[in-house]
């Protein structure tokens, strides 16, 4: 194709920062290259991720309430650190550069881990008995000292580098679509579903292979492979460069926000004792700060019912003459409230990911508890993540080419089944996961009870795949949510913040791994205070009342999901005019 006569896409440019050519760059084969280095980039953080409790609790022997909490803490601040990545590739980066860059980071924590595994005079030197409950025991000191340092700087550049990662390879993927056609925006809703079955394909790898190397061959073959394969991901991502298009980076969409709230704090004080306040809105309409570019659009924002951005909407009355610096356009009032609309969402979705940290956590310690044992294999632990990988593998597919199809064919509509009644589902399924986690520790202890195991250190007489059932729960529930998530926030967010917007899907598991810890210290805090032992302490899993914890999650996630319904029936999507048909 000759460039000098090809259309440019608006807004966008390829690799080398030259406008970004029609029929050249994007669409499904440059968005096919973030899919496959996704399947390697989930693979390197969760081959460790899912198998770290056991890592800290046997090998640098922290308790396993300790364990726990430390472990939701690196994921929380991991994915937290999307934001950060999400905020750069808007404002100054491109979500091109922001990868390669995080990928690096990432390599470089990995291999400090590696160095650390491999090397016992890095490590604690003594093995900890599993049923002591002494942390002061000999055979029960904790890593400390530079060894600590070590392992703690590993781990939170690890945790940066994912951060970054998350907050850019998404979006990257899916600004390779065109959305003003009905076809791009369709290719775009597959891509968000095939990024969670590639996120499956490679957790898939990460808990059978990489665990089975872990508790075989050692914990240094493990964040070796880890490490290599991060490294092979940046030439993989590299591949695609020709074919890419990034948006261009427009300054911080964080500072539009503050301003748009600014001014509307700014007018909220200064009309505060004003009776007449709303004709002032009405005869200043011509002399307002932020200046409208389409008197329509600027009407129908004033005669808004919506009682949450009334205060927004004042900013309308400011005169440019009184206060030059709280200057703004209507279009950045408009993606002001667009973000603080989708925000309520983003609230309801922490607790969802808080069922989902116990996957890593206190459900891998339950599962160590039991007989892993397969006829004459044995599973490790960490590998239970098989069963909602599978099932994630099976159903996104076939979500995508026959529940949604027909869904389409049912609503005539062109999503079929909107983002918020997918966000619901798995709301909905996680209460489940939580019911029949309750309920499952029930019977596990019960069988620790009857065969006088429960002090041994030994493994009980039930199988772990009873525990499977909670992660087939919660395992759909983050196809459902997840995916439905990132689609959301990237298409609902304006084209300045998308980024950004998308980030708040990983921030939300980050607000959930975070809230569990709360949760464990709180629960621990408070039943301690009215009983001789907190339900979640000590080293034996058995003294636990996990059961409790597990019954009041299922409680709080139910009061979460009526508070999402508030707020998800009351939801207009962008460019609607009514509410959503939730």
């Amino acid at each position: 194709m000759d460039e000098a006569h090809a259309q440019t896409w608006d807004g966008y440019v390829d690799w080398r920062n030259r406008p970004a050519l029609k029929g050249h760059h994007g669409g499904m084969l440059a968005a096919s290259f973030v899919l496959a280095v996704e399947i390697l980039e989930n693979l390197a953080f969760l081959a460790n991720a899912s198998n770290l409790v056991l890592y800290l609790s046997k090998f640098m022997h922290y308790s396993p309430s300790s364990s726990a909490i430390m472990v939701t803490n690196f994921m929380g601040t991991a994915f937290l650190l999307a934001l950060l990545g999400g905020f750069l590739a808007d404002a100054f980066f491109t979500t091109y550069f922001i990868y390669l860059i995080s990928a690096s980071i990432e390599f470089t924590g990995l291999l400090i881990l590696t160095i650390q595994a491999q090397k016992p005079e890095l490590r604690p030197s003594t093995n900890c008995s599993l049923v002591s409950n002494n942390k002061n025991s000999p055979n029960c000191q904790e890593v400390n000292g530079w060894k600590e340092v070590m392992l703690f700087a590993g781990l939170y550049l690890v945790a940066l580098g994912v951060g970054g990662i998350k907050g850019s390879l998404p979006p990257h993927g899916a600004e390779q679509f065109d959305e003003t056609t009905s076809h791009g925006r369709k290719q775009r809703s597959t891509f968000f579903n095939y990024f969670v079955f590639c996120l499956s394909c490679g957790a898939l790898i990460a808990v059978t292979f990489v665990v089975w190397v872990e508790d075989n061959k050692g914990w240094q073959w493990g964040f070796g492979i880890s490490t290599a394969t991060i490294l092979i991901s940046i030439p993989l991502f590299l591949l695609g460069s020709p074919i890419y298009r990034t948006k261009i980076p427009t300054g911080s969409p964080i500072t539009t926000i503050f301003k748009v709230i600014a001014a509307s704090i700014y007018n909220a004080c200064k009309y505060r004792n004003s009776s007449n306040a709303i004709m002032n809105m009405n005869n200043n309409m011509n002399t307002r700060d932020c200046e409208s570019q389409n008197s329509n659009s600027t009407q129908n924002m004033s005669n808004s019912n919506d009682q949450t951005f009334k205060t927004i909407d004042k900013t309308l009355t400011n005169k440019p003459e009184e206060h030059q610096r709280l200057h703004c356009t209507e279009k950045q009032i408009q993606d002001a409230k667009t973000v603080l609309k989708i925000l309520p969402i983003f609230m309801s979705t922490i607790m969802l990911n808080c069922c989902l940290a116990q996957l890593s956590t206190f459900s891998v310690q339950q599962a160590s508890t039991m007989n892993t044992k397969i006829g004459s294999f044995k599973v490790p632990p960490a590998s239970l993540p098989v069963f909602p990988v599978l099932f994630v593998m099976i159903l996104a597919p076939v979500y995508n080419h026959v529940v949604v199809p027909f869904a389409r064919k049912v609503t005539k509509t062109e999503m079929g089944i909107s983002h918020l009644q997918r966000i619901g589902t798995g709301l909905v399924m996680s209460i489940g996961a939580m019911a029949v986690a309750a309920m499952v520790e029930m019977k596990r202890k019960r069988v620790a009870v009857e065969s006088g195991l429960v002090d041994s250190g030994e493994p009980l007489p039930i199988t772990f795949l009873w525990v499977a059932l909670q992660y087939l729960f919660l395992g759909s529930a983050d196809l459902f949510t997840l995916a439905g998530m990132m689609e959301f926030f990237f298409t609902e967010a304006p084209l300045s913040m998308r980024s950004l917007a998308t980030a708040l899907s990983w921030t939300s598991l980050a607000m959930g791994y975070y809230l569990s810890s709360v949760l464990v210290s709180i629960v621990n805090g408070v039943t301690g205070a009215y009983s001789r032992t907190p339900w979640l302490f000590g080293r034996n899993l058995n003294h636990y009342h996990l059961e409790r914890f597990y019954w009041l999650m299922c409680i709080l996630s139910g009061l979460n999901f009526l508070h999402y319904l508030c707020w998800a029936t009351r939801y207009k999507y962008k460019g609607s005019t009514t509410r959503s048909q939730y």
